[in-house]
């Protein structure tokens, strides 16, 4: 069993726990504190991190991520908060997929809130309801491509979407900051809207092809490190055990 924990980055392309064009994969909401653990418990070969909770409940722990390893599962992170975690945890064999891995990886992208999003619950699909700035910067980027803004407007574009803050970045959010004139800014959001970049969709899409691909069996071959397993952590596994973990 493969699982894969993903959301907005990929909404409307799950279905009744299935990936469309991946349906070997099991597919999970966004992962919080404990969920990688319970599908090492539960038998999972490999594990895909895209989307992970981050407020209402704590973010998946380095820790889980470890000791999936160690019990020769692969875990694959990219396009969101996986992204992050494969670049904290790539020393020690978590692979990272994607643009947006690679470029958290290099420095180039420092910041959390670079692919933080707001989004609906499990029941709808988990809707994005704001942008992710990599998203918004990359689709500025393909505009200026295309000869739709000049170098020095889309640096400014750029500025003004990393100014809001993310919760509430939107296409609308973003022009309404940049024009005043109203005619104008409409003309900035078609434009904007015609050269969208979905870039977590497309690393989400990307992992999950690399997941597909791995053999269904765990690793047999030990990793070369140690997990430390304090007290705390030994109570934290009996808990995900426990029928009401």
């Amino acid at each position: 069993m493969k699982t894969l924990f993903v959301g907005p980055s990929l909404y409307g392309l799950v279905h009744d726990g299935a990936l469309t064009d991946f349906p070997e994969l099991t597919c999970r909401p966004p992962a919080g504190q404990g969920d990688i653990a319970r599908a090492v418990i539960e038998g999972a070969t490999g594990i895909g991190l895209v989307d992970g909770r981050y407020e209402d409940v704590p973010a998946p722990w380095h820790k889980e991520i470890l000791w999936a390893m160690q019990n020769g599962v692969a875990v694959l992170g990219g396009a969101s908060l996986g992204a992050l975690r494969a670049m904290e945890c790539a020393p020690f064999g978590m692979i990272g997929v994607g643009e947006v891995y690679r470029r958290y990886a290099s420095g180039e992208l420092v910041d959390d809130s670079d692919v933080a999003q707001l989004h609906g619950p499990e029941g709808l699909g988990c809707l994005p309801l704001t942008e992710a700035f990599v998203n918004v910067e990359a689709t500025i980027r393909n505009a200026e491509i295309h000869g739709e803004f000049t170098r020095e407007r889309a640096e400014r574009l750029v500025a003004a979407a990393r100014a809001i803050f993310f919760k509430e970045l939107t296409l609308d959010a973003l022009a309404a900051r940049s024009e005043p004139d109203p005619a104008a800014r409409q003309n900035l959001i078609d434009a904007l809207s015609r050269y969208h970049v979905d870039r977590k969709r497309e690393d989400a899409l990307e992992l999950a092809r690399r997941l597909s691909q791995l053999p269904d069996a765990r690793s047999t071959s030990p990793p070369p490190w140690d997990l430390a397993t304090p007290t705390i952590w030994r109570h934290f596994l009996a808990s995900l055990a426990s029928p009401s973990g």
